[in-house]
């Protein structure tokens, strides 16, 4: 198979680009790709350098990451908490109180890996099927989880964005880690912030992703969000890696 990906951001209607977004092929190749999304929060600079560090950390990691000898978790677990340390201790440089959410997935050959922490999401898709999508550690989404919202009431509610857990706070951050074996042509995975996901369902999301590049989709999928922000939009971050058959190698003369 080979790899259709994307990565993608606008600033919304923020006085800042908070986000920030990459994706990292393995310095040695071999198929091993990292995906990373962070959404900083804490202040005008804050912010920024708490989501640069988490990138900054999981792109170092990945260098030293070993394919056959390491499991994905560990290095998945280790960026994140690593992230987190720093960002705390530059509490203490910066007089500030930078945090940020994280989201970031590593694909390899024939499995994938992710983990998150916060409401930066990572959804999965098969063809325009919705196979999967990360749960946010938000106040929400555990009166979802409780049966005392459904999750159409969830969208609009006005404590949407409190987070209960995320990078560089007092707290140790509560991280989620998952993995699939079952990769095949058609999956398409896309993290993002939730300056994108607020705006969109499951099956929408799905839609076009499958209908178009994954260039095509980021750009889609940002002019919705932009449209329907209606001049009040946040920063959007976004990564899409989709899996497409190779083509056939032609027989010889």
């Amino acid at each position: 198979m080979n790899i259709d990906a994307c990565v993608a951001q606008h600033q919304g209607d923020r006085k800042e680009q908070q986000d920030r977004v990459a994706l990292v092929p393995h310095a040695k190749g071999g198929g091993v790709v990292l995906a990373v999304i962070a959404d900083g929060m804490g202040g005008h600079t804050g912010g920024v350098l708490a989501a640069q560090q988490v990138i900054h950390t999981a792109r170092n990691n990945l260098d030293l990451f070993s394919a056959r000898s390491e499991s994905p978790r560990t290095l998945l677990e280790s960026s994140l908490h690593e992230a987190h340390m720093l960002i705390k201790a530059s509490r203490f440089m910066n007089e500030k109180d930078p945090r940020s959410t994280a989201v970031v997935l590593l694909l390899q050959p024939g499995k994938v890996s992710w983990a998150h922490c916060g409401d930066s999401r990572l959804y999965r898709f098969r063809g325009d099927w919705p196979l999967f999508r990360t749960t946010d550690h938000s106040y929400v989404e555990q009166l979802v989880a409780q049966g005392r919202i459904t999750p159409e009431q969830a969208m609009v509610h006005p404590n949407r964005n409190i987070l209960i857990t995320s990078l560089g706070g007092n707290e140790t951050p509560k991280i989620d880690i998952g993995e699939a074996a079952d990769l095949q042509a058609g999956d398409s995975f896309l993290l993002c912030s939730d300056g994108l996901w607020a705006y969109f369902g499951d099956a929408e999301l799905g839609g076009v992703l499958e209908a178009y590049s994954a260039r095509e989709a980021s750009e889609l999928l940002i002019s919705r969000a932009r449209a329907r922000a209606r001049g009040e939009g946040d920063n959007i971050s976004v990564a899409i890696l989709k899996l497409v058959a190779a083509p056939a190698k032609k027989p010889a003369a």
